[in-house]
């Protein structure tokens, strides 16, 4: 592999999937979630194309306001992006493809990217970067190739490609015969039986000359937006924002309509990695580990004469009694209970709490910033509880409140504290583990983290409105206003 050249991953990443409320949400996505193991299904995507020998560091395209979340799960895995691209609002994946291939392209026109969507997952990594290697020469030589997975069950709910007879001289990728979208139980029973069809797992390895000049071909107008896109673009600390007005110009469309199913370069490596795209409830049942009743629990959950259930809680303990077949997730803010046979539906709920102006739909009780987190506690009239996490080196902004005054209690780590009545009286502490400091109303304060271990405080809010824009900021390492 060291005599080729090293392949760019392009991880996308935008996306806010429904199906899998309460625990995904818009502000807290599927590929920032832990649903199958320790890391987060972005994480695992890095993860799967981090060898040196093969991979360069990854171009990321993701939502601007999961910029921090993006960045600090990578950080938190070792890897650092060539670039991390941010669009203000999703517009399906060929526009974004395209604007990453373009940048790519700035340093290399024939450089190889490797498209992958950050929320898949994959049991068997190594198979799918055996397959990586397997495309590797029909990209090269000017093929946008899929990775077809082999199925092991009449599946409804993914597209389909037929493969066609394998190429000259490139043992292992075929021609595509054509691309089908999601067939009914008979039709899927049918493809599973001729051996002919794979899923469309919607990654692609492909020359970033060869994608742009396809889209230029075949969807122009996407071309044209990515292009003043990319014009655009403003540097923000560790991010490249995307010009919001110009992408917003460009066609909302995936890589498979608008390219793939048009175009005469598509190729297919049919593989087995192990590989699922973690769409619903009843695909975490399925590759979750079982108990003798056919249960997945995770979490703090007790189960009494309970069968063929999901059953999961990152928030309260959960115990069930003398039931079947359910779906019951409980996050801090929120419990779904569902039949296990309507898993499929559980948007019509989400659409739901949009329609009642419920915050829950889209919202998170973990807010990210950049220099870490917060949650929400508990609140009630003049009253807000929040936990606090700051990551090493990180530091709030010198700021005041207008409304309201705070008590800090750190549970975890030294935290360097500045206070005083106005900025030409400050005082600096630090407070270790179990002290606790007061911030009356109006004064002058920064938190801080000197340290290179995690620094966590519980945050009392007292006062007539605690809303998160009273905050009159002096000084900001992050350029906040």
């Amino acid at each position: 592999m060291n005599a080729r050249k090293l392949i760019v991953p392009v991880i996308l990443c935008g996306g806010a999937g429904t199906r899998l409320w309460p625990l995904s949400r818009a502000q807290y996505p599927k590929q920032f979630l832990s649903l199958i193991d320790d890391m987060s299904m972005l994480q695992a995507t890095a993860r799967r194309v981090a060898d040196p020998t093969r991979f360069a560091p990854p171009v990321v395209v993701a939502n601007v306001e999961h910029r921090f979340l993006v960045a600090e799960q990578l950080r938190a895995i070792g890897i650092h992006p060539r670039a991390i691209l941010l669009e203000a609002e999703g517009r399906n994946s060929a526009p974004a493809a395209t604007v990453a291939a373009l940048r790519i392209m700035a340093d290399d026109p024939a450089a190889l990217i490797l498209l992958l969507a950050a929320d898949h997952a994959m049991s068997r990594p190594g198979a799918f970067v055996d397959a990586v290697d397997l495309a590797y020469p029909a990209a090269a030589a000017g093929r946008i190739v899929t990775f077809g997975i082999r199925p092991d069950r009449p599946e409804t709910g993914y597209g389909y490609i037929r493969v066609g007879q394998e190429l000259r001289e490139l043992p292992g990728v075929h021609a595509v015969d054509r691309f089908v979208e999601k067939p009914d139980v008979a039709t899927a029973a049918s493809y599973l039986a001729d051996g002919h069809h794979v899923w469309n797992s919607g990654n692609f390895l492909t020359r970033a000359d060869t994608l742009v000049g396809e889209v230029d071909r075949l969807a122009p107008a996407i071309g044209s937006a990515a292009r003043a896109t990319l014009d655009g673009t403003i540097r923000d600390l560790d991010y490249e924002r995307l010009n919001p007005k110009a992408f917003a110009q460009a066609p909302a469309i995936s890589i498979d309509y608008a390219v793939m199913e048009k175009t005469d370069r598509a190729a297919v490596v049919p593989c087995d990695p192990g590989w699922s795209d973690v769409g619903s409830f009843a695909t975490l049942h399925a590759l979750g580990t079982r108990d003798a009743s056919g249960n997945v629990a995770s979490g703090d959950t007790v189960t009494v004469d309970t069968r063929d259930c999901l059953i999961r809680s990152t928030g309260p303990l959960v115990t069930t009694l003398g039931v079947a077949d359910l779906v019951i997730v409980a996050t801090p803010d929120a419990v779904l209970v569902a039949n296990a046979a309507r898993a499929q539906d559980v948007k019509t709920v989400v659409d739901r709490l949009r329609a009642d102006g419920r915050t829950e739909a889209d919202g998170h009780p973990e807010v990210h910033r950049p220099w870490g987190s917060y949650c929400t506690l508990d609140r009630g009239p003049g009253f807000q509880v929040k936990q606090i996490r700051v990551n090493p080196g990180g530091r709030l902004s010198l700021q005041s409140h207008r409304h309201r005054a705070e008590h800090w209690v750190v549970i975890e780590g030294t935290a360097r504290v500045t206070r005083g009545p106005n900025r030409d009286t400050l005082e600096t502490l630090d407070l270790t583990k179990n002290r606790s400091i007061d911030i009356p109303l109006g004064w002058v304060h920064r938190l801080e983290n000197p340290t290179d271990a995690p620094v966590a405080i519980v945050e009392v809010q007292s006062g007539g409105y605690l809303g998160e824009d009273d905050i009159e900021r002096y000084d900001d390492a992050y350029g906040r206003g």
